[in-house]
């Protein structure tokens, strides 16, 4: 499962550690969306406690637990972000189950995991799978495999599934082939939403398939897992200022392999009017930030503006593209017209956001499934998402816009399990010792010596040589040493910006904003 929420869950999580939980939103606006079920269970807690942000979560008591089964529970702190829920959590050597009562609907599941060593509970042992009716969500899972990958302390996990007869329950089941195996969860959130938020209503005929004839829909016996939730070209979003599903949004830069001279406009000014689609349906700071391909028609004719999402093979995906034109120069059909790309399929020949929308300042979504087939023995790789202008003949500008991104996988006959990360080193969340070097063999050893040998009298007659003829000249304390280590390099991270050696951001990409 290493794609697996990965750089969502990810990044569903670095964000998560330190702003999971704020509870308002920024500008004191009430929020759109008040969910019919709000449970926030801290595992393996004996009383209700409160999170630094004032969420309220309620003990783990025989209200929600089946006593059937031996369980136990630890007390641990997790050394940064907020200790609520991972400062306890339940364990178990058998299975156990967690039983909620909720009013029928789609709910969001969020499972929270700090996969460390609890007494005699190693985290390495831990494998485990958890079902929620006929679904499997996780299949041998490693909370400490994913974490270490993730470069994470704690981490959660987001599934959403339909409730038809009022009961949901969730089985933790520790997988009998591993010795000493256990399940164990710190936390679990179950939060309504909207009917038809992600699931297709009954009147709706679908949406596009990627590369299919016929449209798709979301079906109520469907199950999905959140893989990433990205507000292109604006900042990180905390669940607190989600549209009260406590959702997180994280920025682009993390996906964004191709941004050529992209340029990230602004309008803070700007209402959004929500004629067309309802306004819980993604925060409006998504609709006021966004990324745009440049100026440059000749350049933009030239490249397609991509991000990419690692996800599992043989799984369907659910992708949702949101929009905005917020900008003045596009107020009309066919000002700014372009192509949309999924998976290197053309999945929109002429995109036109305002066409959409029927003007500026309103949001609007497009839906796509697509198909990610298995190719050998892969089991995961990348989902790439493009834009490129459409014919110049067709477009008042060569340009294209994205405001945000949704990526769902959904169920296979059920399940939504993948595997567990592969080829990572293995080690404590915090710290760890470096591996001891192997013994070499001793000619080798030998060698190696004399070399050793004959560098440090080099460099120690070329001293004494320097000290006694160097140029009296030279200003006190200067060095070539200290001007070679001090030039202004800079670096390029995975998003494509670029940075110097202060850490400053080069101008390789605009902002801009429109008041």
């Amino acid at each position: 499962m290493k794609n697996f929420t990965l750089r969502y869950v990810s990044l569903l999580t670095k964000l998560s550690v330190l702003t999971l939980f704020h509870f308002t939103f920024s500008d004191g606006s009430p929020q759109p969306y008040t969910p019919r079920d709000d449970i926030a269970l801290d595992c393996g807690s004996t009383a209700n406690r409160t999170d630094l942000s004032g969420r309220s979560w309620i003990a783990d008591n025989t209200i929600y637990l089946d006593h059937s089964d031996k369980v136990s529970f630890v007390s641990s702190f997790p050394a940064e972000g907020n200790s609520i829920p991972y400062a306890t959590a339940r364990l178990s050597r058998s299975q156990f189950t967690y039983s909620f009562s909720v009013t029928p609907g789609p709910k969001f599941i969020r499972l929270h995991f700090y996969p460390t060593s609890y007494q005699e509970f190693d985290r390495l042992n831990s494998f485990f799978d958890v079902h929620v009716g006929g679904y499997t969500l996780l299949r041998n899972f490693s909370a400490a495999l994913t974490a270490d990958y993730l470069k994470l302390e704690v981490f959660y996990l987001e599934f959403c599934i339909h409730v038809d007869d009022g009961k949901l329950n969730i089985l933790f089941s520790p997988n009998p082939n591993t010795p000493d195996s256990y399940a164990f969860v710190n936390g679990i959130q179950i939060m309504s939403m909207p009917d038809n938020l992600y699931y297709t209503s009954d009147d709706d005929t679908g949406f596009s398939f990627v590369n299919e004839v016929n449209p798709y829909r979301i079906l109520k016996n469907q199950a999905l897992q959140t893989l990433y939730r990205v507000n292109v070209g604006g900042s990180s979003i905390s669940p607190g200022d989600d549209t009260g599903m406590y959702r997180s949004w994280f920025g682009d830069g993390e996906f964004l392999t191709n941004g050529g001279p992209s340029v990230l406009p602004v309008n803070l000014s700007i209402n959004p009017s929500f004629s067309v689609i309802p306004n819980y349906s993604a925060p409006t700071p998504v609709y006021k930030t966004a990324r745009t391909m440049g100026t440059d028609k000749t350049v933009n004719e030239n490249y397609r503006l991509t991000w990419e999402f690692r996800v599992d093979v043989g799984f369907t995906y659910y992708v949702r593209l949101h929009f905005c034109e917020f900008q003045g120069e596009i107020s009309v059909p066919g000002d700014r017209v372009f192509q949309i790309y999924i998976d290197n399929i053309v999945a929109e020949h002429q995109a036109d956001v305002i066409s959409w929308a029927g003007g500026r300042g309103v949001p609007v979504y497009r839906d796509y499934a697509v198909m990610i087939g298995r190719a050998g023995k892969e089991t995961e790789r990348n989902l790439s998402i493009a834009v490129h202008p459409a014919p110049a003949w067709r477009t008042r500008y060569s340009d294209a816009i994205l405001n945000g991104v949704e990526i769902f996988k959904l169920s296979n006959d059920g399940n939504l399990a993948g595997s567990n990360p592969q080829g990572i080193h293995i080690s404590p969340p915090i710290k760890s010792l470096p591996p001891t070097p192997t013994r070499p063999k001793y000619k080798m050893r030998t060698t190696l010596l004399i070399a050793v040998g004959i560098v440090s009298a080099f460099v120690a007659v070329s001293a004494l040589y320097i000290l006694i003829f160097r140029p009296k000249s030279r200003v006190e304390g200067s060095s070539l040493w200290y001007e070679l280590s001090n030039k202004d390099y800079s670096s390029v991270d995975r998003s494509g910006k670029v940075f110097t050696s202060d850490g400053k951001q080069s101008k390789d990409t605009t902002e801009c904003d429109i008041l």
